[in-house]
């Protein structure tokens, strides 16, 4: 088997430091260093000192608080509803098919598109059209946005563009079954959802690209980065999330995968 000579890391690191969400869910990280733990490890063979152990040290370990949408990850159809439009539970992030994850990609390049703008089918389509590519079913699709350039900061949470409904079920109803981006969210940023909301009071405008997910259920990664990175197409994505059981979302190590 030849593999590909590429690989680029399309996860974001998990710390305590890089801004990738608001404060009431961000991650906290515990560091232990090998010295930390050297009286642990003593305490579980009586008689035991750290002089014993090679540089008086045990083992290094990370005491980690976090949500399962911190970090890069995958949401499950859950996330979206409890229930599909014809009132099939929806899957959880354990229940859905491992072939999903491991499958060829295709890049949209949306960083020229205003912060706030809710992309719509015409644009996908033209898109696609610009780089040649023709959707097959179980493509996955990346979505590059502004937000790739603030990572780290305050802006990046409202920062880019985001997905609605129209556009993703755009991707869907040709058999897209795993898409993602780099912003915060598959959807406008909250601050920009708002703005409209409060112009509108129009409840379809939130959250559409994810209840999109409603009509026909299916997976999307978040707070990816290095998509700038990506050809156009003619990559593999591998992205299999962790296997949280019932779980609305699973942490992800994405990869692309190319010559």
């Amino acid at each position: 088997m030849r593999l590909p000579s590429r690989i680029v890391d399309l996860s974001s690191p998990l710390d305590n430091e890089t801004v990738y969400d608001p404060p009431f869910m961000r991650p906290k990280i515990e560091y232990r260093s090998n010295a930390d733990t050297a009286p642990l490890l003593c305490e579980l063979f009586p008689g035991l000192q750290p002089k014993d152990l090679p540089e008086g040290e045990g083992w290094a370990i990370e005491q980690v608080q976090l949500t399962t949408h911190n970090g890069t990850h995958m949401d499950a159809p859950i996330h979206f509803q409890s229930h599909s439009v014809d009132g099939k539970p929806m899957p959880t992030i354990d229940q859905v098919p491992l072939d999903w994850f491991f499958r060829p990609g295709v890049k949209l390049d949306f960083r020229r598109l205003p912060d706030g703008h809710v992309v719509n089918a015409a644009e996908v389509e033209a898109e696609l059209k610009r780089v040649g590519h023709e959707l097959k079913p179980l493509d996955i699709v990346l979505v590059n946005t502004r937000a790739s350039e603030c990572i780290g900061t305050e802006e990046y949470l409202t920062a880019g563009c985001g997905m609605g409904r129209e556009a993703t079920l755009y991707l869907t109803s040709r058999g897209v079954r795993v898409a993602g981006i780099d912003a915060w969210g598959w959807d406008v940023p909250f601050v920009h959802m708002r703005k409209r909301w409060l112009e509108t009071h129009d409840p379809s405008i939130i959250w559409e690209g994810h209840k999109a997910g409603r009509e026909i259920p299916y997976c999307h990664m978040e707070k990816l980065c290095n998509l700038e990175k990506l050809p156009d197409n003619g990559f593999t994505v591998a992205c299999f999330p962790f296997k949280v059981k019932s779980g609305s979302a699973g942490w992800t190590r994405a990869v692309a995968l190319f010559d």
